[in-house]
């Protein structure tokens, strides 16, 4: 695969769709779930998404469930979910691996272009440290997702530019969306 233009993601109702459908657009692609403490990104991203929609910015939402089974409900849960509680309107994929053998080709690709770097010294980066230490003492040295709620950013020429933790702040987040549009 050589671009992200080149790659197909699934929607909730089981469609396949292309990823050159957002060609010149300015895309975050997030894997999340619904009962995690980094959950309430669902606002800052809804947020941003209404925002910044109409001058080009998409937001591609990955459903997972790979990390401490914070999302176990089907994908019509899972959005009713983020439609009641965060009154989301931005596309849902379907519920996926973002690590493993079983890992969608999206994030295979995104984690080749942009691995991981570490959470920062802010307290939730440290706590995820800790956490993820615990886990896996060489899990800096793996490009892997380590939890729910990593970001990916992608230019308007499909270009991944930046790679986000769950513990980065929202507004860095949102402004290097604007920075690209």
């Amino acid at each position: 695969m050589n671009s992200f233009y080149d790659l197909t993601v699934e929607n909730t109702k089981g469609e396949t769709i292309s990823l050159a459908d957002f060609k010149g657009k300015v895309v975050l692609v997030v894997n999340t779930a619904t009962g995690c403490g980094f959950t309430p990104q669902y606002k800052d991203l809804e947020s941003m998404y209404k925002k910044l929609h109409d001058k080009g910015f998409e937001i591609i939402d990955v459903p997972c469930n790979q990390f401490a089974d914070q999302t176990p409900g089907t994908d019509e849960e899972i959005n009713e979910f983020c439609t009641i509680n965060y009154h989301t309107t931005f596309p849902r994929m379907k519920k996926s691996d973002v690590n493993g053998e079983n890992a969608i080709p999206l994030f295979k690709f995104l984690k080749e272009q942009k691995g991981f770097d570490g959470f920062g010294i802010t307290p939730k980066g440290i706590g995820m440290t800790a956490v993820l230490r615990a886990m896996d003492k060489d899990y800096k040295n793996t490009p892997d997702i380590k939890w729910n709620f990593t970001k990916f950013l992608i230019d308007r020429e499909g270009t991944v530019v930046a790679r986000f933790e769950p513990t980065e702040r929202m507004e860095k987040v949102f402004k290097a969306v604007e920075e690209l549009l």
